[in-house]
């Protein structure tokens, strides 16, 4: 009581000195009172102390949790925005994160850029990176580590457009201050090297112009993007936001996999979080509550977190009746507006030696596709690797009878040579031996929109998933552009002088690519000499799903789930497009910012009270 008096007091003396009325406070005054007042309550309760990734004494295995515990915010992820959010909300209160995979630091696969492919396509229970297949039959992989995607994802890293910013409505200023101090911890420049100069050159020949340089900022034309691999190939995750937090306030629990969460139905006016249910590795069950003025904060990703609150009690009613689940709120849109951005990409054998390199260069169009580019076998190579190992020998499979050429027509099928040489270029990948690039195009958007369902109870368990790739006209008309400019690419001159054998054609690579057991969708025999029919038998994904807890229909402006109390969604599954060529600079940007406004909300209300 004493200490809380002298805050007051402390409070109203800074006030008092700066002449600032508290309604008419800017963003920028009520977030120097909070940092003030977080100065103020380390000084009360225990001084500020940082600690460096990898030696957080607050990350522990969730075995050594207490049955019960209490703290001030719980979030339920440790991924690209949880450990922005977590190292946020430490500033001037206790934060439990709860992440259901292990530590990022020391595993090799994850911090080293040439083990890509390995950490991607690792099978074990307990890999980083979780792969699932979409009902549409396109391999994936979700997070499964402290960092979330950005421990698995090719490390690009750029921010979101000022147009997404304004159309989603958020504060410009804070979000650039919230970018830089991301950009702080986790952002580089790349070593630009001959095989993504020759992309970049050829982007230029053929029209995706301005050049604009090395930049964060998502720009029309070719640039040159940041990395969260360092100048030694040494990956920076989100978990490196950790550097941020406080301590004393910190805990993290590794291998802490949430099962649901807890409501008190009797007591409001409508249904209010009270805490989460968890077990750690050895099964045994713990439980955390939230104190007064606290709250959950699910942050488990465009998968996790529609999955988890299905779990636990909110969503389509229907459909939690048909699992054996107790209803706490009908919200129907839970799960709903699940998209994926398609990829599609075609792989250019090299006469010449090229350098490892991940995504560097990206021509954004005026078109809404983004062309990029990687070197050295190591992004093809976790396309191979993630694939099942039947698809890794067996041709996958020809609907001859959706062929619409007509009976005198040439039928430019793919031959018995395209198959042995698209095995061959597997084999190649898998051991290493293949010198070579892919250059892809994504998407943006896009509008195709799916859905999310349950399969069990268990939240370990990966749940269905419909993407609905290209169900949409204006996303396939998007990708044939992109093809179309990236097949202008390969054969630029800055590029096909030096990084394509003389004699092979671009047909040669559309067929290869078109004989590639890249997903479980069927062939069909025009794919090779239609773009529409290629982009929608070899689509890919470029791991950018997002929806399931969207904005104004699951959760409203201030990312609270709209039906409840003390319980917001903080990730992707918010999102109605991906932001920018990549979203996880905006993801960890998204922790920060609403770290910083919830902060400002919980403060005035402790004033208040």
């Amino acid at each position: 009581m004493v200490g809380m008096h002298m805050l007051l007091m402390l409070y109203m003396s800074y006030i008092s000195l700066n002449s600032i009325h508290q309604k008419d406070m800017d963003f920028r005054c009520r977030w120097q009172i909070v940092v003030f007042l977080g100065i103020i309550i380390s000084m009360l309760y225990g001084s500020y102390h940082s600690e460096e990734a990898p030696n957080y004494s607050f990350v522990k295995e969730a075995t050594q949790a207490p049955p019960v515990m209490d703290y001030d915010y719980i979030i339920i992820g440790g991924g690209t925005a949880g450990c922005a959010l977590a190292a946020t909300l430490s500033e001037a209160a206790n934060v439990l994160v709860l992440e259901r995979g292990g530590s990022p630091y020391g595993n090799r696969n994850v911090e080293n850029i040439g083990s890509f492919a390995l950490n991607l396509a690792d099978p074990t229970l307990n890999s980083p990176a979780q792969q699932f297949i979409s009902e549409d039959g396109v391999i994936n992989a979700r997070g499964r580590v402290l960092g979330g995607g950005s421990a698995v994802n090719a490390g690009f890293y750029t921010r979101a457009s000022r147009s997404y910013v304004a159309n989603v409505g958020w504060d410009e200023a804070l979000v650039n201050q919230s970018y830089e101090w991301v950009e702080r911890k986790v952002a580089f420049q790349p070593p630009v090297l001959q095989f993504q100069s020759a992309v970049r050159d050829g982007l230029l020949e053929v029209g995706v112009d301005p050049y604009n340089g090395f930049t964060f900022d998502h720009l029309y034309g070719t640039k040159i993007g940041g990395t969260i691999f360092d100048s030694h190939g040494h990956r920076h995750t989100a978990a490196d936001l950790l550097e941020y937090s406080y301590s004393m306030r910190t805990t993290v629990y590794l291998h802490a996999t949430a099962h649901k969460i807890i409501f008190d139905i009797k007591k409001f006016q409508k249904p209010r979080a009270q805490g989460v249910i968890f077990w750690d590795a050895l099964g045994i069950k713990h439980i955390a509550y939230i104190r007064a003025a606290g709250e959950i904060i699910l942050s488990a990703g465009a998968i996790g977190s529609p999955q988890l609150l299905m779990l636990s009690g909110i969503g389509p009613q229907s459909e939690l009746k048909s699992h054996g689940i107790d209803l706490v709120l009908d919200q129907p849109l839970v799960g709903q507006g699940m998209s994926d951005n398609p990829m599609n990409a075609l792989f250019i054998p090299s006469p010449s030696p090229v350098e490892t390199s991940l995504i560097q260069v990206v021509g954004i169009t005026q078109f809404g596709s983004y062309i990029e580019a990687a070197s050295g076998s190591i992004f093809a190579r976790a396309l191979a690797l993630n694939l099942p190992a039947e698809n890794q020998i067996l041709p996958p499979q020809t609907n001859e009878s959706s062929y619409k050429g007509g009976p005198n027509e040439e039928k430019k099928m793919i031959l018995p040579i395209d198959i042995a040489n698209a095995y061959a270029f597997i084999k190649s990948l898998i051991n290493g031996s293949m010198d070579g690039g892919l250059i892809l195009e994504k998407t943006m958007g896009p509008e195709s929109k799916g859905y999310l369902r349950l399969v069990t109870t268990n939240p370990m368990d990966n749940p269905s998933v419909t993407f609905n790739y290209f169900q949409e006209p204006a996303d396939l008309q998007r990708c044939v552009k992109g093809m179309e400019t990236v097949i202008k690419v390969i054969n630029s001159k800055p590029f096909s002088s030096k990084f394509r054998y003389p004699g092979m054609t671009v047909q040669q690579l559309i067929n290869m690519m078109v004989s590639l057991p890249l997903n479980l969708r069927p062939r069909h025999l025009d794919a090779t000499i239609s773009l529409e029919q290629f982009c929608k038998d070899t689509v890919m994904t470029i791991w950018h799903y997002h929806g399931g807890c969207q904005v104004g229909k699951v959760v409203d402006k201030d990312y609270n789930v709209i039906g409840v109390s003390d319980l917001r969604v903080v990730d992707g599954s918010t999102f109605y497009d991906s932001p920018g060529t990549n979203p996880q600079a905006t993801l960890m940007m998204l922790g920060r910012y609403m770290g910083k406004k919830i902060l400002i909300h919980r403060l005035a209300g402790l004033i208040g009270s």
